[in-house]
């Protein structure tokens, strides 16, 4: 559904844009130019006159001084910077983990989290490729696993007793987000 879109390319007859052309981009969300396969200048909410003046890494990329007469070809993606909630992640198996009291246990672990594109041209670049319709279904399970991964690993170096998980949420949940970010910072989301 629309809702779930991170990425949505704008289809245009040819791809081609004039110079004088209107742009306008939404709270939420950013657009990415890209030319020949590179990504060029990202706009932030705000409606644009698309002039060499406001493009200038795609007027660099095309040799353009003074100004364009006729119409160049460019991809245009509009990515959502909205933040995407309650999306769930869960142990699929338990994990064993020893406890000073109990010995080894069996330990599962679920909940939820939020997520959102903090720099689109980084999630173009090792995320979504070219890909013109670009959803939350498409990096779900990669999302949940590094939760997953990450997490249990902070759980089990946390060395908090197990009748002390639950009173110690808050402080395990920052940990987890300490953990996850390094990941998350290099797909451009947080």
């Amino acid at each position: 559904t629309d809702t779930d879109a991170l990425i949505w390319k704008f289809p245009r007859y040819n791809d081609e844009i004039k110079n004088g052309a209107k742009l306008t981009v939404r709270e939420s969300q950013v657009a990415v130019f890209m030319n020949q396969g590179i990504i060029a200048d990202v706009y932030k909410p705000g409606m644009y006159t698309l002039t060499t003046e406001n493009m200038p890494i795609l007027s660099t990329l095309r040799g353009w001084k003074h100004g364009f007469e006729s119409p160049f070809k460019v991809d245009v993606y509009f990515v959502s910077t909205r933040q995407f909630t309650n999306q769930k992640w869960g142990t699929k198996n338990p994990v064993m983990m020893r406890d000073a009291e109990f010995g080894p246990v069996r330990l599962r672990a679920f909940g939820s989290y939020a997520f959102r594109i903090s720099d689109a041209a980084t999630f173009i670049k090792e995320v979504s490729a070219t890909n013109p319709d670009f959803t939350v279904a498409l990096i779900n399970e990669q999302l949940r696993n590094i939760a997953v991964s990450r997490g249990m690993d902070v759980v089990a170096s946390a060395g908090l007793p197990i009748l002390d998980l639950t009173s110690r949420h808050d402080e395990l949940s920052d940990l987890v987000m300490q953990k996850i970010g390094p990941d998350y910072n290099a797909m451009g989301l947080t």
